[in-house]
């Protein structure tokens, strides 16, 4: 029997390794599609496809659904040993790493619970440091696991949308991320790709930005064939960059889902291929790169284009002629075709023809005006009280920065300075520095802040009669005070409340300007585990059986991040 099932598991992986190549995915790499198994039992369904368009990142791993319950037993996909435990307040909220000896790392997170030996490494972590968010890394022979263990509960944890498992699967060595998919755990999926918009951007040797050239064509179609609506040839001159719309589902949900890989060719010459195969965290922030990032900012669009900015490093990218960028300069009608695949081997197409237009009638893009940064290098810009340093890697494309001095804000404590534009993303971040008003004592300036008129607060601290920042996006910005303590809202508790039937303390926090740096409960003098749910931002604390039959004393202090000290004390009876 256990010979005949061997065979039967051999013919599959064999099967599907043949498929595999039949369909002609886009791969840099090739993975065992023999060892892991799905990590819950229960018929694959995502909800999530690794790499599709999240804000401000791609998505990491595959999103299995758990019937919109939690509860369910997930099991280790492999062999192995639990390497890393995170508890968070928002991210996955409860996580498990397990490293394999194969060379990956699987990780399971938004867990409901932890296994009890994984539970009690957390629970002693968090009353050793007193905090209730942790990130543990275990020895190799600490705790091992075999294939099929339970480590933990599906949940909602963390900044979870509903209840399901988040499943990863890592390069151990560089802790790149890779699509579970190609490792054989495979989601049914007979759906061809949805192609929905084309657009033509009009480059023509300059940046791209919010105000590149750009037109719209409708696309038609069905099944696997799509084409623009009209015209039958589109006209375009000299430096083009495309762009789509496209979404995939598969045959389990009717959840839209991201396509595996766009490739464009041009008289049948590749020119562009984009593929989710892997991408290194560090990078993932370049999704608003990939994408037309004005236009998802002014209008919710996701249209992805298929030409790649000079300084986007992301691995999405195996493959393109002249970064996608492609000039029309002569009188031949060119074929131009996009090919949209899932990553089970659907695939979509959208053709079309371009024809050079007639000199008079080309659109002509100016040089925008503003102080040329460029891409590759440290930026710097002083002016009167602002200073902005940009690190060199930070600007995705060269970019003619914009500088303007705005009419001060009620409470502000300088003007507000526009900071080139929102339009623009940055990768990482770059220092701001804003010269407040001149009579702001010593003692205020412990207190500032930098904030953008969006109410985004980006911190500060004062050095050189300036306050400085980190920021992580251009727009318009100055400084403000922070004063005000943060705000405690009991939820169950008042002074002297009887707490014998109560299965816990709960209690709200919030802060006006810095945000919540700290916050630190206690009974009787002796710090308790109080732990903040990130969907209803409800802290509390379960009570236990240290919490003995009589009169008690609970504490809560809450510091914001410019050290204002809010201070809740209640007595309560057990």
């Amino acid at each position: 029997m256990i010979i005949k099932h061997t065979i039967i598991y051999l013919l599959l992986i064999l099967g599907l390794n043949l498929k595999t190549q039949a369909q002609d995915i886009v791969q840099t790499h090739q993975y065992p599609k023999d060892f892991f198994r799905y990590p819950l039992e229960l018929p694959p369904t995502t909800a999530g496809s690794f790499g599709e368009l999240r804000s401000n990142h791609f998505h990491s791993g595959l999103d299995f659904k758990t019937n919109q319950r939690t509860g369910y037993p997930v099991h280790a996909a492999f062999d192995g040993y639990i390497s890393r435990l995170r508890i968070q307040y928002g991210g996955f909220g409860r996580a498990v790493y397990i490293t394999h000896p194969n060379g990956f790392t699987t990780v399971y997170g938004h867990l409901e619970r932890l296994a009890p030996e994984l539970a009690k490494i957390v629970r002693d972590y968090q009353y050793q440091q007193q905090t209730y968010e942790a990130d543990i890394t275990l020895l190799p022979l600490q705790v091992q696991v075999i294939k099929g263990q339970v480590v933990a509960w599906s949940g909602n944890a963390g900044a979870s949308a509903g209840p399901h498992v988040h499943f990863e699967i890592r390069d151990a060595s560089t802790q790149e991320t890779i699509n579970p998919q190609l490792f054989g755990l495979t989601i049914p999926d007979k759906v061809p790709p949805t192609i929905t918009a084309l657009y033509a951007y009009h480059l023509n040797g300059n940046p791209f930005s919010e105000k590149t050239p750009k037109e719209y064509y409708p696309v038609a179609g069905s099944g696997a064939n799509y084409h623009l609506t009209t015209p039958a040839i589109i006209n375009l001159s000299g430096e083009i960059g495309f762009g789509i719309s496209t979404f995939d589902r598969n045959s389990t949900s009717l959840n839209k889902n991201g396509a595996y890989s766009i490739q464009l060719k041009v008289d049948d010459k590749l020119v562009y291929t984009f593929a989710v195969e892997r991408f290194a965290f560090d990078q993932t922030h370049a999704i608003n790169a990939h994408i037309d990032f004005p236009a998802y900012l002014s209008t919710g669009r996701e249209i992805q284009k298929s030409f790649i900015l000079p300084g986007n490093k992301i691995s999405v990218y195996p493959q393109s002629e002249n970064r996608g960028i492609i000039t029309f300069n002569d009188d031949a009608i060119h074929q131009v075709e996009y090919i949209v695949r899932d990553v089970a081997g659907n695939t979509s197409t959208l053709k079309f023809r371009v024809k050079s237009k007639p000199i008079s009638e080309q659109i002509l893009t100016d040089r925008p005006p503003g102080v040329l940064f460029k891409y590759d290098q440290k930026n710097e810009f002083a002016f009167d009280k602002v200073r902005v340093i940009i690190p060199q890697g930070n600007l995705y494309d060269d970019l003619y920065f914009n500088y303007a001095a705005l009419p001060r804000k009620p409470g502000g404590h300088s003007p507000v300075y526009r900071i080139h534009n929102r339009f623009t993303p940055i990768h990482d971040s770059y220092e701001l520095w804003i010269k407040p008003d001149s009579d702001m004592t010593a003692a205020l300036a412990d207190k500032a802040v930098i904030v953008s008129t969006s109410g985004v607060c980006e911190g500060g601290v004062y050095a050189n009669g300036y306050i400085k920042a980190s920021c992580r996006a251009f727009g318009d910005y100055y400084v403000r005070i922070d004063t005000l303590a943060p705000v405690i809202t009991p939820l169950n508790i008042t002074d002297g409340k009887n707490m014998t039937i109560a299965k816990s303390i709960m209690l709200k926090m919030s802060d006006n300007l810095s945000g919540v740096k700290s916050y630190n409960g206690k009974i009787d003098g002796k710090w308790v585990l109080m732990e903040l749910d990130y969907k209803t931002k409800i802290l509390s604390y379960t009570f236990d059986e240290s919490i003995k039959t009589g009169k008690h004393v609970f504490t809560l202090a809450v510091a914001d991040n410019k050290n204002n000290l809010s201070q809740f004390t209640a007595n309560f009876y057990r």
